[in-house]
């Protein structure tokens, strides 16, 4: 009798399984099965030849991707390069310049184009001013030169400074300097100077920076009236009392009183230089004639730098040599070789005189000489006021006043 359908499927599936699964079931069916199967399986020794590969760091992204879709093999190492050879035989490559990088946050040195600076004086002036600025053609030589010199007298300061003007004779255009430079100081800078009259044989300083007649109608107030009240001076209100004004440059009178005028000793001056120097940054002091007089070292010992006075006449120009001579012979070496000699031709001297030859005797004992034209502004010995005094007068005073301040360290 035939085999149902159903007993021979199963018994197709039968062969196809493996023996040993087909006699475990034959005893089973038959109740001789005698394995002890517990329904686990038997212990794997591991294989150490099939260890999984670990993960390798790849140079590239495909190796990358490989590894992590689980290939079997790993990725092959990239090849080892040689072995560099010594720095002494091999230089290293230079390193690739960086290129700059733009800042989007950075913003643009200036919004407005440089002008040319305008021209104020002569032709040049005169076309900008008729053109409206259409034509600026820029300020001439000259004009940049004045520039520069009112620059370097206006340069600002730490400090309070001292310039002593002195000559060994009288007459040759001391005070006027004095007055001339400390007037054109108070035009450029921003803090007024202040100018001393320490000439022991009546000065006349205040004088020649006010005039005679102004400075007899006000209240008579010298450097011995200061020195009498310097110890209750504690504020420019204070010491202003004791001073005298031309314009922005503040003046301390001299003694007129020959008796007293040479009583002012080193030390008294030396007080009145350390009021001074608290509230002015730069201070002129008017020496009279001669260095031995007693009030003299105090002065030189105070003095940043110096200004000897001098004249075209043979007798000046000796005197000026003989000044530098005895500073540098007295301890004040470094003051002679930093003084600053201005020539005045407040006398017109004749054609018989060589000017070139007294400036270049002069010129290699200092650090500047500078030469004041004969000017009647001057020469006469009264009011010295700016304003009346020739264009190449004023010019020397400025240059007298920048090399002051050049030599103030």
């Amino acid at each position: 009798m035939p085999k149902p359908a159903d007993n021979q499927i199963a018994e197709a599936d039968t062969d196809t399984e493996q023996p040993e699964l087909r006699r475990r079931r034959a005893r089973r069916r038959d109740g001789s099965d005698s394995d002890d199967w517990t329904g686990s399986f038997d212990a794997v020794t591991p294989n150490t030849s099939s260890v999984p590969v670990l993960p390798v760091r790849s140079s590239s992204w495909a190796e990358a991707a490989a590894a992590a879709d689980g290939l079997t093999e790993a990725p092959p190492a990239p090849a080892r390069m040689p072995a560099a050879a010594p720095a002494s035989s091999v230089p290293e490559a230079a390193p690739e310049p960086e290129l700059p990088t733009a800042d989007a946050t950075a913003l643009p040195t200036s919004f407005v184009r440089e002008q040319k600076p305008r021209p104020k004086r002569g032709f040049r002036g005169f076309l900008y001013r008729m053109t409206g600025g259409s034509w600026n053609m820029g300020p001439s030589a000259q004009e940049r030169e004045e520039d520069e010199l009112a620059r370097r007298i206006s340069r600002q300061l730490q400090g309070s400074f001292n310039t002593a003007v002195l000559s060994l004779k009288g007459g040759i255009g001391k005070t006027s300097t004095t007055v001339g430079v400390g007037l054109t100081l108070a035009e450029f800078r921003g803090d007024p100077p202040c100018a001393i009259d320490a000439n022991p044989d009546s000065g006349d300083l205040v004088e020649r920076a006010l005039g005679e007649g102004i400075y007899q109608q006000t209240t008579p107030r010298t450097i011995t009236d200061l020195l009498k009240n310097i110890d209750s001076i504690d504020s420019l209100t204070g010491l202003s009392r004791y001073m005298h004004h031309s314009g922005r440059l503040h003046l301390i009178a001299g003694e007129q009183d020959p008796e007293v005028s040479d009583s002012l000793t080193a030390e008294e001056y030396l007080r009145i230089r350390k009021v001074i120097a608290s509230y002015y940054s730069v201070a002129l002091t008017d020496c009279g004639t001669g260095v031995t007089h007693n009030a003299m070292s105090g002065i030189l010992q105070s003095a940043d730098n110096l200004i000897i006075a001098a004249g075209y006449a043979v007798s000046g120009a000796k005197r000026a040599r003989s000044t530098l001579q005895w500073l540098a012979s007295h301890g004040y070496e470094e003051l002679a070789r930093n003084a600053i000699v201005v020539i005045t031709d407040k006398d017109e001297v004749s054609s018989r005189v060589d000017k070139d030859a007294i400036e270049e005797h002069l010129a290699g004992m200092c650090r500047e000489l500078i030469a004041v034209p004969h000017d009647r502004g001057v020469a006469d010995g009264d009011l010295v006021t700016l304003d009346v005094l020739k264009p190449e007068t004023r010019r020397a005073y400025k240059e007298i006043a920048a090399a002051i301040v050049d030599g103030y360290k």
